[in-house]
Order: structure tokens, then sequence, then C-alpha cells
């Protein structure tokens, strides 16, 4: 038994492989059946260790010369590589690239993107060359010596046209990285691979959307979210950090931004004659020695050569998460590299050095020029940006930072003067303690500073070495990680005590369905006298908006409505109840207020809901389609789910807010940021697969210092999924959390939308408050009431707040009527204007215009 269960085991084992090699051929046969044509045409011509020779290389590779007579190496470059190395690599990149393109595209539109791609790439990259020799002279002339064989371009290509078969978000995550590294490669190495490789990509981003069998849509935005943007600055902080290293490696890089490599680092080497000649002369020994220091640097001598693009990445990770320090921090040391390369290239016109910017002794005006404009343009972009970055972390963690990296200093500083004491005799000249002081700023300063002030010290045996150069990699090391420790501390808020506070007086008295989201970031807090109650508002253009109704104990609801009122009034602001329900209304309205609805509530009571009859047929629907789909509900939350599967749900809210192209909406609406927290609960819809279909999120409803409910807030659907996402997960909380025995669901307002057949006058007459219904009647102007109703019909074609009201008629909810109330009719423009900048704090001039256009667009 044991030994048949052994060969069983084995069998598995042994036919996991060919299983995988069948699925392979039968899913990409055009990629393994490249590869094999790769692989064996150069074992045929002889070309895997060295690349082809003479004379099938000018047939095979391309150049300026290919056209017109060995025009084929236009497409059979791309089947043969320049040696080992691009032979293992070129399989690599294609396997990687290949294999998943081939399934997007079909084999037939794969080999269509492949050779078009390859041949449209290699001609961009002749024709380039040929029209640079009268703009960059040394760029140009590069290119014109330079030949290309391998399969770089047409694996370029065919990434950039299979993304147009992704969704919005992995397009532009594809597409945004892809570009970003061959735009990097084309300005600063600059090879002719290097440009072919661009223009193939640029080809299959065209050609990709007619593949899939429709016309390219140009995005009318870069990002669609602020998380996204901050993404894209962290980029292009990077790759503009990256790119003068690249050139520092090549030592053929001529791109129009190589020059940057000397701008901004002191990567580079002399040849061995230069250097002896600098020796033999005894009135140059201070150079001797700088030169010498050069070129027996290492790995840590050359990331100290490179520690201001180190920092610039280091920063470009604080970026990404928001956080202000790295904005300044970037910002800083992106200036002070402009300034510098600035003097540097100032000092060059005042012809004190020269030879980067020049060819054959004539000064090249553009490209003296262009190097000094992208990190302007960095450093300009940097500086309008500010917005963006306002995560700051807890109070002291910089200045413990601080502390930390200054001790760290002393220590190494002391090991620095006592281990060059006692090896003294492994320097030159012998290293001595005024010398070990007088040279210990320049162990802790990049390379490139030290040119200007040459090593009084020269470290000769290994210990000496390692002495030398590893004070200041491990200063640096430990500041870098410190510093990416702090991006990754908690978000501080200067209301974080009050948020504290309101949370726990929430958690205790209770409030009303909306009362979670007055503990979302960006809220001010007043609270009550007594310290019981409390008001969350938003504070803008003069205006105080409540977010909903005050929290706190019902017996102080109306002390609460009175005492913010009057703290309004004392501070000189306009006081606005805004999403409040009855109770809130009627004292405001004793105050003198005048209200307006401005939103429906659907309310769904559990303890016996059960989805039967005909009036829920659709989400009976919903419940069948998934059983036969293989999609379940599954209850996590943000901070406790899976990387893959936080990883989706980033990608289906980006591409949800990317479709709109229009700005994510805030204040009473939340997003991303706002189901980030442990009281959340989230319902996923996941198949069999884990991929995950759609998701909710569930705000708890407190009473009493319980939870006896839930409100839906985040919904979210993936575009290529489940259709009946959301109608399956509703319903699923709904049963679920009935069965958790919760009282209580909220399916949300819907602002600026009403259902006619809950007026508010009806549901006060059944009420007996007849009375009340008449004056608000009589004190609500007319034309107010116009407004309103116009301006939800003209955004109902940009965020549909009606179809979503009437969308959850499906699940038979009661209806409940949510007010703003107000003082004065002549302050109602400033409450819209703070209303605006409430549900759209980061709204870009472009998205303006492009509201403003839809908009009219759909009023015609």
């Amino acid at each position: 038994m044991e030994h048949g269960s052994a060969r069983q085991t084995a069998g598995r084992w042994l036919r996991w492989p060919a299983d995988g090699l069948r699925g392979t051929l039968s899913r990409s046969p055009v990629t393994v059946g490249f590869l094999v044509l790769f692989w064996f045409l150069g074992i045929l011509t002889s070309s895997v260790l060295d690349g082809p020779d003479e004379p099938l290389l000018p047939w095979v590779s391309v150049s300026v010369d290919t056209l017109p007579e060995h025009w084929p190496a236009l497409l059979l470059s791309a089947l043969w590589a320049n040696g080992l190395a691009g032979y293992i690599s070129g399989t690599l990149l294609v396997l990687a690239v290949g294999l998943p393109a081939e399934r997007l595209l079909g084999s037939r539109r794969f080999i269509s993107a492949a050779a078009g791609t390859q041949i449209i790439g290699a001609l961009a990259g002749i024709g380039f060359a040929a029209a640079l020799r009268g703009v960059f002279e040394d760029w140009g002339r590069e290119l014109s010596t330079d030949s290309f064989v391998g399969p770089v371009a047409l694996v370029c290509g065919i990434a950039a046209a299979a993304s147009a078969g992704m969704g919005t978000l992995w397009r532009r995550r594809v597409r945004l990285a892809l570009f970003t590294l061959l735009v990097v490669l084309a300005l600063y190495s600059g090879s002719l691979r290097d440009v072919m490789a661009l223009a193939a990509a640029v080809a299959g981003g065209l050609v990709g959307p007619y593949l899939f069998g429709r016309r390219p849509q140009w995005p009318q935005s870069l990002v669609s979210s602020r998380r996204e943007a901050r993404v894209l600055m962290g980029l292009l902080v990077v790759a503009t950090a990256v790119g003068p290293v690249i050139a520092a490696l090549n030592v053929r890089a001529v791109g129009p931004l190589a020059v940057l490599a000397y701008l901004f680092t002191n990567a580079e080497t002399l040849d061995p004659v230069a250097l002896a000649t600098i020796c033999a002369d005894p009135g140059m020994q201070a150079e001797c020695r700088t030169a010498r220091l050069e070129q027996s640097a290492g790995p840590a001598g050359f990331f100290l050569a490179v520690l201001p693009q180190v920092l610039l990445i280091v920063f470009a990770d604080g970026l990404r998460r928001g956080r202000r320090f790295a904005w300044i921090s970037a910002l800083i040391l992106q200036g002070l590299m402009t300034l510098t390369a600035a003097v540097r290239i100032g000092v060059f016109l005042a012809g004190e050095t020269g030879g980067f910017y020049s060819v054959d002794g004539t000064v090249q005006p553009l490209a003296l020029v262009l190097p000094m404009l992208l990190p302007l343009l960095v450093f300009l972009l940097l500086a309008g940006s500010g917005r963006l970055f306002t995560v700051s972390a807890p109070p002291g963690t910089y200045r413990r930072l601080f502390l930390t990296c200054a001790t760290a200093g002393v220590i190494l500083a002391a090991a620095w003067v006592g281990g060059g004491l006692l090896l003294r005799s492994g320097f030159t000249p012998p290293a001595s303690l005024p010398a070990l002081v007088a040279d210990l700023p320049l162990r802790f300063l990049p390379v490139s500073e030290i040119i200007s002030m040459p090593p009084k010290l020269l470290p000769e045996s290994v210990p000496a070495v390692l002495l030398y150069e590893g004070v200041g990699v491990v200063f640096w090391l430990l500041t870098c990680v410190l510093l990416v420790r702090s991006f990754l501390e908690p978000a501080y808020s200067r209301y974080a005590l009050d948020s504290e506070r309101a949370r726990a007086l929430l958690e205790s008295s209770g409030g009303s369905t909306m009362a979670w989201m007055t503990l979302w970031s960006s809220n001010s807090y007043w609270f009550s006298p007594t310290g019981n109650s409390y008001v969350a508002y938003r504070l803008g253009s003069g205006v105080a908006l409540t977010v909903g109704d005050p929290v706190g104990p019902p017996s102080e609801l109306r002390q609460s409505v009175e005492g913010f009122a009057a703290y309004c009034a004392e501070s000189g602001v306009t006081v606005c109840f805004y999403s409040v329900n009855d109770a809130t209304r009627e004292a405001a309205a004793d105050l003198g207020h005048t209200d307006l609805q401005v939103a429906e509530e659907t309310l769904l009571p559990l303890g016996s809901l059960a989805f039967r009859g005909k009036r829920f047929q659709d989400v009976r629907t919903a419940f069948n389609r998934a059983g036969k789909a293989g999609i379940r509900a599954e209850w996590t939350t943000y901070r406790t789910a899976p990387l893959s599967v936080l990883d989706q749900i980033n990608a289906i809210s980006e591409e949800w807010v990317a479709e709109k192209q229009m700005p994510e909406m805030g204040f009473t609406l939340g997003g991303i940021e706002e189901i980030d927290d442990d009281g959340v609960r989230l319902l996923l819809a996941v198949d069999q697969d884990r991929t995950v279909h759609g998701v909710t999120s569930w705000l708890p409803i407190y009473r009493d210092g319980e939870i006896i409910g839930w409100t839906l807030d985040f919904m979210r659907r993936r575009a290529r999924g489940f259709p009946a996402a959301m109608d399956f997960l509703i319903a699923s909380a709904a049963l679920s959390l009935q069965d958790e025995g919760f009282s209580l669901l909220s399916l949300s307002g819907a602002p600026l939308a009403r259902n006619e057949a809950s007026s508010t006058a009806a549901s006060e007459a059944e009420n007996g408050s007849v009375e009340s219904a008449a004056r608000r009647a009589a004190d609500t102007p007319p034309a107010l009431e116009w407004l309103m109703e116009r301006l939800g019909a003209t955004l109902e074609p940009v965020y549909g707040f009606r179809s979503l009201l009437a969308y959850k008629a499906k699940f038979q909810p009661q209806y409940v009527p949510l007010y703003m109330t107000y003082v004065d009719s002549a302050s109602l423009p400033a409450i819209a204007n703070a209303l605006a900048r409430a549900y759209l704090p980061h709204v870009s001039l472009g998205q303006t215009f492009t509201l403003a256009r839809r908009i009219v667009g759909n009023q015609r």
C-alpha cells in the first residue's frame, strides 16, 4: 500500500510538468514556437555564444544601412540575439510577456501585433537616427554607427498592444510602467535598441485598441484619483533618479540627458593612460589621489556617488503614500540638485571646464539647455502638487529619527578616527589624527562633492578600504531604513485626539445611521459642555457644515443643536445642519432655521426579512446566477484581508473612478481611505479562483453602547466581472446580518434624490405634523425647491444619484427624508460653495471643465 501510494505521488509529480507544458502549448502556441525558432536559428548559425557574424549580420541586424538592400532585417532581427546573455534575457522576456499577451490577444492578433510593431519600431529607429544629425550630432552619430539584434522591440510592442485588452486600471499601470522605463532608457542611454523599443511600444499602444475592435480613446486625465496621482509623482521622481544612474553605468550612454550623470553623480572613471599622466606630475598629487579613489571605488563608493538618487528613490516611497515630510524633502533635494546642475553649467559657460556639451569644439545649445529642463520640470511639478501630500507622521517621529541618525553619526565618526589610527599604515600617506579629523566630513558626503575637496588620505589595505567606504555607507543605509519606517507610521491628524474622543462617545451613546461618518478624516469637532455629545463638521467658505446629526444621548439633542449654533455665531461662521433627520430638523426650526430636503435614506428592518414573492424576483435571480457562477459572499476587513484581495479591491476602485473620468466624491461618500478601519466590515463577491467581483463596505450603527445595525457605504464592481454583484452582495449582507442578530440595515442616502411616494408633507401629516409641514412649505422658497430639483436632474447623467435611489427600490426599503437647515437664504451661495468643496475637495481645473462639459452636453 505504501509503495503504491509513493508511486502515485511520484507519478503526479512527473505529470505536473507535462500537464503544464501541454497547457502552455495549447494556450500560447505562437510564443512557444517563436522561442523554438529563436534558439534553433541561433544554434544553426553558430550565433548563440557571440551573436551573428558576417555575412549574416547585416541581414539580421537593424542599422541605418539596413535599407534598402537588407530590408528583411526589419523583421529578422527579432529572431537572433547578440550573444548568450542576449539569448537568455530574450527568452525570459518573451516568456514573461508573450505567454499572457497571447492569451489576451489570441494567436492571430498576437502574430499581427508582433510583426507590425517590430517593423514599425525598426523603421522609426532608422528614421530617427537620420533625423538627429542636425540637432544632437553626437547622439545622431552614435545611432548612425550602432546596430541592434534581439527581440526587445518586439516584446515591448506586444506588451503595449496587449494592454488594450486589460481593465482600465491595469492598462494604465502596465503602460505607465512600460513607457516610463522606455522613455528613461531612450533619454539617458539613447542606443538604437532603446529608440526602437520605444517606437515599437508607441506603435503597439496605438494599434492595440484596433486589435480588440475599437478605436483608441485618449484619456482626459492621466490620473483618476489622489491615490493614483501620488503613485504617478513617485514614479516620476524614481524615473528622474534612476536615469542618471543608468547613464553612469553605461559607458556608451549618449542620450540627450546622459549629461545628467556628470551633473548629478560622480560615477565615472578615467582611462589608465590619463590616470598615469596625472599621477606622474608631482604637482598634481591631490588630483592623483582623487582619481585613484574614484578608480578603485567599489559598490560602496558607487553608492555614495549616487546618494542623491538613492534618497530620491526613498522619498518617492513616501510620496506614493502621501507623506508630507517626503514631499518637502524631495522638493528640497530636487531643488538643490537643479541648482547644482545650473551652477556647473554656468561654470562651463564661463570657460572653467568643459567637454560634456560640445562636439568637435563646438557647443551645442540644445544639448546644453535640455538637461536642465527635466530636473527643473520635476521640481516645478513637485512644488505644484503639495495638496496631494497631506499625511503627517505622529508628533516626535522625525525628532527621534534625527536623534538616532545623529547618535549613529557620532559612533561612526569615533569608529573612523579610532580605526584609522589603528590602521594608519594602511593609508597613503600614513593616517594621523589631524588628517583623519580633516577627512571626517568627506566620509558622509556624496563622492560628487569630494571632487572640489581632494581627500587627505587614500586607503591601500583591505581593512582600510572597508573602514574608508563603510562609515558613510552604514550611516546612509541606516538613514534610508529609518526614513522608510517613518513612512509606515500611522497617519496623524491634528484632530486625532478629538476623533478618538468622538469615537468613544459614539460607541457608548450611539447616533444616527450616518454617525460613523463623523469619524472620518478632515472633520472638525465641537463637544457639548457636558462632554457627552459632539457635532462633527467641515469648515469652508465661512460655513460650518455638519456631518449628519449630533452624536450623543437623545436627551441632549436639542441642547447640542442650540449649543453648536451658538458656537458658530460666536465664531462668526454660518451654521448649516446637513443630512439630518426629523428630530434635528425640528430642533433647528425652533431656532428659526429653514429646512430643505436634500436626500432620501433607505432602511431595511431586519428580523423577519425574506426575499420571497414577485417583488423580490431580481434579488432571487442574482442569488441563482451567483450560485451557477460559483460566486460566494465573504466577510472581511480591509486590514485583515490578504494582500492579493487588497490589491484587487484597490484595482476595482481605481478602475471604477477611471471609467467615470470624474473626480471621486467625498464628505458623506466614502472611498478607500474610509474603509481602512477596523470598525468597518467588507463583504466581497469572490469566485472559486479567488477573483473579487465586487466589494461593499458596512459602517456600524451604535445605540446604547451596542451595534444594532449597519450602513452601506462603499460600492464597487469589477467592470468585466459578475454583473449582478451588487444585488447579490446587498441581499447577502441583509440575510447574513439578520442571522447575526442585528435589527437594522441602512442602504444609505442618495443626495439630490427623493422618492415621490414618500413626500415630506404626507409623512408629517401621517405623524400629526401638518402645521410643521405647512410652515416649512411657506418658509422654503419655491425657487430653491426648483433649483435643487434642476441640480439633481443635471448631475444625474454624471453621478446617477437618482438612479441609485431607484436601484435600491428593488429591496423594498422604507424611505426616510434627510434635510439641510440654514438660518438665512442670503447664506445659500456660501453654503452651496461649502458643499461643493466638501463633496469635491480635490477636483482639478481639468476635471471641473470636464464636469461642466458633460453637464452641458446632457442638457442638449
